[in-house]
């Protein structure tokens, strides 16, 4: 490809003539070269950039020595010297035909495994309808819609054929599995009539087109010949035979005693059996029926209700007493407490003057 796209081109230069007389012809320069290499690998091709780094000095040979006398290069890097390929249609170390001949390997209708490489068989994969060691028939379920010398065509027969001349359904040489020949017409054969079927003891059959399916019998049943409670052959445990079904059975209503014992507790039916479960308002815990109610509230303290402004009024108190207390003490005399009662009186001005002040004048102007 990058020969192709530098085919036309020259040097970029403005001088091509001296250019061409000084480097060479452009279409056998290294710069031609260059330009092409540039553009063989993607930039996230790792294999591809190695292979091109490691065979260097083999693309150099051919583009400067053996171009002329050897012009495909797939044919003189890839299959007779580094020989990791072979050409079309052959395969393997020795690049051995593959079947059908290299000119058109199995026939056109498959692909020759190892096609192309120093690997494989060589034998052909046909494509789906095609058979044969060349791939040259039709395959199993196909006729040969057209043929001549070169070119074979073939469709797919009515569904139920293994072999067949045509399309339609009384063309069948050969039935599929499942299906029975009958005057060039398969017949579907009925597994679940014969001994064909192999389903499992609680299971019925069911037949499809060419074969059959193995389904589960209602829980009710034990065997059965069909879906449903209705077509069991005997009854499973927990269900009883009401004509030809099988019914629940309703163990809380039809024990004469209590069928659960415990305290609280209650009887609730369920499909082919029942559970006891805790009566309403009851929860169930460490095996016992109990009543549900939240947890009791912890015992509140003395002081659990007083409120902030309460807590407020009773700090003021205890100030409020102490102060008389120290004003006692400093009546008489004592230079102490006098002291200890001047701090204390401060302490609580300082303490109505920035804590409670703009509450204080709000009242005083109101007259409150």
């Amino acid at each position: 490809q990058g020969l192709e796209r530098t085919e036309h081109e020259g040097f970029g230069g403005g001088n091509t003539a001296w250019e061409e007389e000084k480097l060479s012809k452009y279409q056998h320069s290294e710069t031609r070269l260059l330009e092409v290499l540039e553009g063989v690998c993607a930039p996230s091709d790792f294999a591809c950039n190695q292979l091109l780094e490691r065979n260097e000095e083999h693309v150099e040979q051919w583009w400067f020595h053996e171009r002329q006398q050897h012009p495909d290069f797939f044919q003189w890097l890839c299959v007779d010297r580094l020989m990791l390929c072979c050409p079309p249609g052959t395969y393997g170390p020795d690049c051995r035909s593959c079947a059908g001949g290299p000119r058109q390997p199995c026939s056109g209708n498959g692909r020759c495994d190892g096609d192309g490489t120093r690997r494989g068989t060589g034998l052909c994969v046909c494509s789906p309808g095609y058979g044969g060691p060349f791939c040259a028939d039709c395959g199993d379920g196909y006729y040969e819609a057209s043929r001549n010398k070169s070119h074979l065509v073939c469709a797919e027969c009515y569904q139920a054929c293994g072999r067949c001349t045509g399309p339609e359904d009384s063309s069948c040489l050969r039935c599929k599995r499942g299906w029975v020949l009958h005057e060039h017409r398969c017949i579907d054969i009925d597994e679940c009539g014969t001994e064909m079927a192999h389903c499992r003891a609680n299971q019925y059959c069911v037949n499809t087109e060419g074969s059959y399916e193995c389904r589960d019998c209602s829980t009710a049943c034990i065997g059965c010949m069909g879906a449903g409670p209705a077509r069991c052959k005997k009854c499973n445990k927990g269900y009883w035979r009401d004509g030809a079904k099988c019914l629940d059975v309703d163990e809380c209503a039809s024990a004469e005693e209590p069928v659960c014992t415990g305290v609280q507790e209650v009887c609730e039916n369920t499909e082919g059996s029942y559970r006891c479960v805790c009566a309403r308002g009851h929860i169930r815990r460490d095996g016992q029926c109990i009543e549900d109610k939240p947890p009791d509230a912890p015992e509140k303290g003395f002081f659990d209700d007083v409120t902030d402004d309460e807590v407020v009024v009773l700090q003021q108190m205890f100030f409020g007493v102490m102060i008389c207390a120290l004003a006692t003490l400093a009546a008489k005399g004592d230079m102490v407490f006098t002291a200890i009662f001047i701090g204390a009186v401060a302490a609580m001005a300082g303490y109505w003057l920035s804590d409670r002040s703009d509450r204080v004048l709000d009242g005083f102007m109101k007259g409150r």
